[in-house]
C-alpha cells in the first residue's frame, strides 16, 4: 500500500518533514542516533578511563556489538518479514534501553566490569539487528517509492549531524563528570524512539504469499543475493570495507588519547567533526545520483574516495590533526553518499515481502566481517602497536 502524504507535504519546503508518519519516525531515529553516537563513544571510554581496560578489551567491545549480525542476522530477515515491522522496532528499542540502562546501575552499585559492558554491547546488537532490518523493510511503508532518496537522504543526514554533536557530547561528558553518563543518555533516546513508533498510525502492507519454512525463507534471501550481480558485488565491496574500516575505527579512540595525546574532551570533539563528512555526503548524494546517474555516485563515493584515507595515520597534535580530519570526513563523506543512493535502490527494487531476508542476506556478510575486522585490529595492536595497525587497516 502506498501512503498518500497528501498535496500540502509536497508542496511543502519541509518535503517529506511535512508529513506527520515520516515526521515521527525521523524525530525517533535522530534522537536515538544522537544518543548511539554519545554512547559509541562513552562505551569505550567507560572501559578505558573506569575500567583501566586493555586495547584488546576495547577492540572486543565494538566486536560484540556486531557479533548478532552472524547470529540471528539471517533468521531476523525471516522472521521480520512475517510480523509488523513497527512493533519489531518498539521491542527492539526496550531491549536496548534495559542494556545500556545497566551500565549507570552497575557503576552507581560499584558492581560495573568489563564482562557487564561486553554483555551490554551483545545485547544492544540484538537489538540493532532487528530494528536496523525492521526499519528499512519499513521505509517503503511510509513514504512513496518517489520519496526514498529523499526519505534515506534526510535520515542519513540527520544521523549524520547527530554523529558531529555525539562524541563531543561524550567527551565533555567524560571530562565534566563521567563516560557513564553518556550510556545513560543513550536509553534515554531509545524511549524516545519507542514513544514516537507507537505513535505512527501508517498501515503496513500484508504478506500476499504463503510463508515458508524458516530454512526456506532464509535460502530464498541468500539465493536473490547470489543470483542478483549488483547485489553480489556490492556485497562483496561492503564486507572487504567494513572489515578494514571497523578495525580502524574501533581504535580510534585509543589512537587519539594514547598516541596523539588528546584529553578525552579534545578526542570527542575531534571525532565529532570527522562526521560533518557524513552530512555532506548525505547532501550531496541526491545531486550526484541525479548529474552523473546512480551507479556512477556509488562507484565514485565509495571508490574514488577511498585514498583520502591514508591521511589518517599521519595524524598528530595540533596542526597534524588536519590531516586526520580532512581523511577521515572525505571517506566518511563517500560512505554515506554511496549508502544513501545504493539503499533507496534496494528498497524500490525487491517486494516488500522479501526486503527483510534480502536486507540481511547483505548484512550477514557485509556487517559479520565487523567483529573479525575488530578482533584482528586489537590482537594486531597489542603486538605492533596502534598506530602501525591504523596504517594497516587502511592502507
Amino acid at each position: 500500500m502506498t501512503p498518500d502524504l497528501g498535496a500540502p507535504a509536497r508542496r511543502s519546503r519541509l518535503g517529506l518533514l511535512a508529513a506527520r508518519d515520516f515526521r515521527l519516525l525521523w524525530t525517533g531515529e535522530t534522537i536515538s542516533s544522537l544518543g548511539s553516537a554519545v554512547s559509541g563513544v562513552a562505551l569505550p571510554l567507560v572501559a578505558l578511563t573506569v575500567l583501566h581496560a586493555s586495547v584488546l578489551a576495547i577492540s572486543a567491545l565494538t566486536a560484540a556489538a556486531w557479533l548478532p549480525w552472524l547470529i540471528v542476522g539471517l533468521p531476523a530477515g525471516a522472521w521480520i518479514d512475517r510480523l509488523p515491522r513497527r512493533r519489531v522496532m518498539i521491542a527492539a528499542d526496550l531491549v536496548s534501553i534495559a542494556a545500556f540502562g545497566s551500565v549507570p546501575l552497575a557503576a552507581a552499585l560499584g558492581c560495573l566490569s568489563v564482562a557487564q559492558l561486553l554483555i551490554v554491547a551483545l545485547a544492544a546488537g540484538v537489538g540493532t539487528v532487528f530494528f536496523t532490518t525492521a526499519y528499512r523493510a519499513f521505509l517503503p511503508a511510509v513514504v512513496s517509492a518517489d520519496d526514498l532518496l529523499e526519505g534515506n537522504a534526510k535520515l542519513q543526514g540527520s544521523q549524520q549531524v547527530t554523529n558531529v554533536a555525539g562524541p563531543g557530547v561524550a567527551g565533555l561528558l567524560a571530562q565534566a563528570t563521567s563516560p557513564v553518563f553518556g550510556v545513560l543518555a543513550d536509553a534515554v533516546s531509545f524511549a524516545v524512539s519507542a514513544v514516537c513508533l507507537i505513535r505512527i498510525r501508517v498501515p503496513e502492507p500484508k504478506p500476499t504469499t504463503p510463508r515458508p519454512g524458516l530454512r526456506h525463507a532464509i535460502a530464498e534471501g541468500l539465493a536473490v543475493v547470489a543470483h542478483d550481480p549488483l547485489l553480489r558485488v556490492n556485497t562483496f565491496s561492503g564486507c572487504l570495507a567494513n572489515f578494514v574500516l571497523t578495525g580502524y575505527s574501533s581504535l580510534v579512540v585509543v589512537y587519539l588519547i594514547s598516541v596523539v595525546g588528546l584529553s578525552a574532551g579534545a578526542a570527542g570533539v575531534t571525532i565529532a567533526l570527522t562526521s560533518l563528512g557524513g552530512v555532506l555526503g548525505a547532501l550531496v548524494a541526491r545531486g550526484a545520483a541525479a548529474r552523473i546517474g546512480t551507479a556512477r555516485a556509488v562507484l565514485v563515493a565509495k571508490l574514488g574516495i577511498a585514498p583520502a584515507g591514508l591521511l589518517i595515520p599521519l595524524a598528530d597534535r595540533g596542526p597534524g590533526l588536519v590531516l586526520f580530519l580532512l581523511g577521515s570526513i572525505a571517506v566518511i563523506g563517500g560512505i554515506v553518499a554511496g549508502g544513501v543512493i545504493w539503499q533507496g535502490f534496494v528498497q524500490s527494487y525487491y517486494p516488500a515481502e522479501i526486503l527483510g531476508r534480502v536486507s540481511t542476506s547483505v548484512q550477514f556478510f557485509n556487517y559479520g566481517s565487523i567483529p573479525a575486522g575488530a578482533v584482528v585490529a586489537g590482537l594486531t595492536a597489542s603486538h605492533l602497536g596502534v598506530r602501525p595497525t591504523v596504517w594497516i587497516m587502511l592502507a
